[in-house]
């Protein structure tokens, strides 16, 4: 089979798709137009279709026609969720709603996965197992894949998945059409630290006659930069970034509290655990230091994003064969992004890889994802449907990695 041709075919279809969807972004878990767009593209395939019931997902199974009820599982998954921006790219199929943007490119990612699913649904006869198709909401902060865990995604087929791929463009940093991956970690690992300093507000004149939380929150900030500089190995890092910072109404005013939030990014499960050690009883120490005191919550929220090697090797040997030796690049670091495909990953071995999908020839120049000015090239579609179709099928067809 030939599919990266029959994917080239079906490429005005998935960019009509791709440009609906983007049209209509929705947030969260709750995509109700995204899922009945979806099960619309669907229709008339031979697909066991069924639908979340906490969340607006749909899972997809093709039963490869040579399967006989034993042969492998593979799964696919697009995530489908859009952001809370505004956009600002100029597009003629530009978001029709305010604050709500497709800056991340699920909307290739969607588009992308149907293409799969058409592709293999086509071929279904040459395949020796099932393909689970993973149509995910709230990929954005929301856990959505470890919702549709929880629901049954990997044993939709009947019998578990044995191996999972996931594919994510980039509308910056990468150049347009190549495929990018590694082996290992890829994406980090992303926690929640959430801090309320407790104070007593007073008069900004009579600081002695209040207890100030700022000074303590801002210490605490301050102890955080030198605790990942001082406590962790330069090369097992960790990133922590205070994102939000809330304290007082008025300049000659104490408040009672203060508010700070931040994220944490770490590429080992060692690291994940001693940053959660530290980072609680530093805060809390601060605060006792100044007589205050201090709630903390520090949540858990993505593990790693780690490609089991033989995985990662397996669809770099796929891109070089079907696309050409120059279309695929090893990282040569990890991101410090984070993704809940980490959590499939986590249970299942596969590799997610990167698409470029910049407009710009100096990909480093371009608005990155998350942008209000984020761009993604949709010509790129037909090669990541194909890529995901050729994984799968070559994995049903007893094709060596």
């Amino acid at each position: 089979m030939d599919l990266r041709q029959d994917a080239q075919e079906l490429s005005g279809d998935l960019v009509a798709l791709r440009r609906a969807l983007h049209q209509v972004p929705e947030l969260g878990l709750d995509l109700p137009r995204t899922q009945e767009t979806v099960l619309g593209a669907l229709d008339g395939l031979p697909l066991e279709i069924s639908t979340g019931t906490g969340l607006s997902s749909v899972t997809a199974v093709l039963r490869g026609a040579r399967d006989g009820g034993g042969g492998p599982v593979v799964l696919l998954r697009g995530d489908m969720d859009a952001l809370p921006v505004t956009e600002d790219t100029g597009a003629e199929f530009s978001s029709r709603h305010e604050g709500r943007m497709h800056a991340c490119g699920h909307d290739l990612h969607t588009a992308g996965l149907v293409g799969a699913a058409k592709l293999l649904s086509a071929h279904r006869d040459r395949l020796a197992g099932d393909v689970v198709f993973m149509f995910q909401p709230g990929e954005e902060g929301h856990d959505g894949a470890g919702r549709m865990i929880a629901e049954g995604v990997l044993e939709a087929a009947g019998r578990p998945v044995a191996e999972a791929y996931g594919l994510h463009v980039v509308s910056a940093m990468i150049p347009r059409g190549m495929f990018v991956s590694r082996p290992g970690p890829l994406m980090a690992a992303a926690d929640g630290l959430f801090v309320r300093v407790l104070g007593a507000g007073g008069h900004g004149s009579r600081p002695h006659a209040a207890l100030d939380p700022v000074p303590a929150a801002c210490e605490m900030v301050t102890a955080l930069q030198t605790m990942v500089t001082r406590r962790f190995s330069v090369f097992d890092p960790v990133v922590v970034t205070v994102g939000t910072f809330h304290a007082g109404t008025q300049r000659n005013i104490i408040p009672p509290d203060a508010r700070f939030e931040a994220t944490i990014r770490s590429f080992s499960r060692q690291a994940r655990e001693r940053v959660a050690e530290l980072a609680v009883p530093l805060c809390r120490d601060i605060a006792a230091a100044h007589g205050l005191e201090v709630e903390i919550r520090y949540q858990a929220e993505y593990p790693v994003t780690v490609n089991d090697p033989a995985g990662h090797e397996f669809v770099a040997e796929t891109v070089r064969e079907v696309f050409g030796e120059e279309r695929f690049a090893v990282a040569p670091d990890p991101v410090t992004g984070s993704e809940d495909f980490s959590r499939v990953l986590d249970r299942v071995p596969g590799a997610f890889v990167f698409l470029g999908a910049t407009f710009a020839d100096d990909p480093d120049s371009a608005p990155y994802n998350h942008s209000p000015q984020a761009s993604f090239d949709d010509s790129v579609l037909a090669d990541g449907a194909a890529l995901l179709a050729e994984l799968a099928a070559r994995r049903l067809q007893g094709v060596p990695a």
